[in-house]
């Protein structure tokens, strides 16, 4: 996909989210778009960067070091969110090169994080990855486990606990999906709400989403790997 195409795409979600948020009296400014980059080229990011989109998610650490570490070094206020699953050897790398890691869905992360976090002396913002659709498929802390893993966490990082992360299953209505992830935040008083993806944003802006990332359209689909 050409730049002029991603800055159009750009343009029509910015639209996209201001509406669905005006449509249930929320403020626009209260949502922010996550660019989901994840196996697209450093051009495509820069043509997202030149239109003033400075938040970016990508699933696999190596890509995101290779990708990121050198368009930080050219602009600093790029935030970078970590929305895949990471294996606890690279756990240091995810608290490096994040602002924000969305995918914190284990008790067994949670040693390594907090010694990656001591050691860099970086402390990025922390998101509990619920599986709220219970899909044996999908990461992620089960809804009937979920209130006791969000007490851990925040007994061990406090405030840089920040919100809640889901995907909702495909092919099914996802509003009861949201409202349920929403519950979880709400009830532990946690400001993120990370939901809605390129085919569901506007329906998770309705049921509260802080956070929405969306990928393919805005870049286009994932490009063919040869």
């Amino acid at each position: 996909m050409n730049c002029f195409d991603i800055h159009h795409n750009l343009q029509i979600i910015t639209q996209r989210i201001e509406q669905a948020a005006l449509r249930c009296d929320r403020d626009p400014k209260d949502i922010q778009l996550v660019a989901v980059s994840k196996f697209h080229p450093a051009t495509a990011v820069q043509a997202a960067l030149d239109q003033q989109q400075f938040v970016f998610g990508e699933n696999r650490i190596q890509e995101a070091k290779e990708k990121f570490i050198p368009l930080i070094e050219q602009t600093p206020n790029i935030r970078l969110h970590i929305i895949g699953p990471i294996q606890t050897n690279k756990i240091i790398d995810a608290v490096k090169i994040a602002n924000v890691i969305e995918t914190v869905d284990r008790e067994a992360l949670l040693s390594p994080l907090e010694k990656a976090i001591d050691k860099t002396g970086r402390s990025p913002k922390l998101f509990i990855q619920i599986n709220i659709g219970e899909e044996p498929q999908k990461a992620g802390i089960l809804p009937a486990e979920a209130n006791d893993f969000i007490e851990l966490c925040l007994k061990r990082f406090g405030s840089k606990v920040q919100g809640v992360m889901a995907i909702p299953p495909v092919n099914q209505n996802p509003t009861p999906y949201f409202q349920r992830l929403a519950s979880f935040a709400h009830a532990y008083q946690l400001p993120e709400i990370s939901m809605g993806m390129s085919a569901d944003f506007e329906e998770a802006i309705a049921c509260g989403a802080t956070l929405v990332r969306v990928g393919s359209a805005i870049f286009g689909n994932r490009p063919v790997k040869i």
